[in-house]
């Protein structure tokens, strides 16, 4: 998706006042807290070719809203319909003030149209409506209504261009980006990494505050290892020609597993399964589609055990250094 970066940077990193000026510039609104009025400025100056109507968030596929909330600059990853809940939420809610203890002021008219914007049913008394509405607002916590603090601190990082090649044993991502300074391609570099890490990080949890003892205790585990997620996900990507789908997504539990990572329970496996393509999707990987070496099936079982202990070899390697 193009947009104007000069302009999006600027008010990623502008204060209150500052925004409040542009508003009034554009013959917009200029109430409302900072994040409100960025919300309104990125809206109308940087996406205002898009319908972002209640229609027209609901009309959006998976991957383009994953790309509208980005450029928000808030939480992009989840499932089609919590990423819809959560721009909706954005773009017509205060955060600091659509809490969940607000909820109790107000009343089951107003309840019930959250619920339908919200895609929530809409059958129940007041009570039963404000803990749907509730349990929302829970689970998208911390994903709406602020713009990331790396974003608020340094703005729009540059976006390095990454070269496709062929992956050998010793092989590293190579980067080319406009700028001469390699110091600020390694800080670029690990902010967005930082920033996809902070997603997968509290996507893991999400639905599983109220699961037993031992399904959290092995979502803890994983968390403690996003890092670790993050490698694989990078070495299984660059080993399977820019792909992510099922087999590569089955590749990483089974790597995972063989690590010794807590990966019985049905939920937690499809859990990482979810969070690792939200990553994958932000890394570039062309998702669901089949790499050149999967369309000749001679072999194929070779081929796999080849590919694992390569994966295995490469990752090795990195841990020594």
């Amino acid at each position: 998706m193009q947009v104007d970066t000069e302009l999006l940077n600027t008010l990623y990193v502008s204060p209150l006042m500052s925004l409040r000026e542009r508003a009034d510039a554009s013959n917009l609104p200029k109430s409302g807290s900072v994040e409100v009025l960025r919300a309104r400025l990125i809206k109308h100056q940087i996406l205002s070719n898009l319908d972002l109507s209640w229609e027209g968030i609901q009309s959006m596929p998976h991957k383009e809203i994953g790309e509208v909330l980005k450029i928000f600059g808030i939480k992009s990853s989840g499932s089609h319909k919590e990423r819809r809940q959560r721009l909706w939420l954005h773009l017509n809610y205060d955060s600091r003030r659509m809490t969940i203890e607000r909820l109790a002021e107000i009343d089951r008219e107003k309840l019930h149209e959250l619920c339908h914007f919200l895609e929530l049913p809409l059958t129940g008394n007041r009570t039963v409506l404000m803990g749907r509405v509730a349990g929302v607002l829970t689970s998208q916590s911390n994903g709406w209504g602020r713009i990331k603090r790396s974003l608020r601190r340094n703005g729009l990082p540059m976006t390095p261009k990454i070269i496709n090649k062929e992956i050998g044993d010793n092989d590293e991502e190579s980067f080319v980006d406009i700028s001469k300074d390699d110091s600020l391609i390694l800080e670029i570099v690990d902010e967005v990494s930082n920033a996809a890490l902070e997603d997968a990080h509290d996507s893991l949890m999400v639905g599983f505050e109220e699961a037993d003892f031992s399904t959290q205790g092995d979502i803890l585990t994983i968390q403690a290892r996003v890092d670790d997620l993050d490698r694989m996900i990078s070495t299984i990507i660059k080993n399977r020609d820019g792909i992510w789908g099922q087999k590569e997504s089955d590749l990483l539990i089974r790597l995972a597993t063989r690590r010794g990572w807590p990966l019985k329970n049905e939920n937690v496996i499809q859990r990482v399964r979810e969070v690792a393509t939200n990553i994958a999707e932000i890394k570039g990987a062309d998702l669901d589609k089949v790499s050149d070496s999967e369309i000749d099936k001679t072999g194929h079982l070779e081929r796999i055990r080849e590919k694992l202990s390569n994966v295995e070899k490469i990752l090795h390697q990195k841990k020594e250094l």
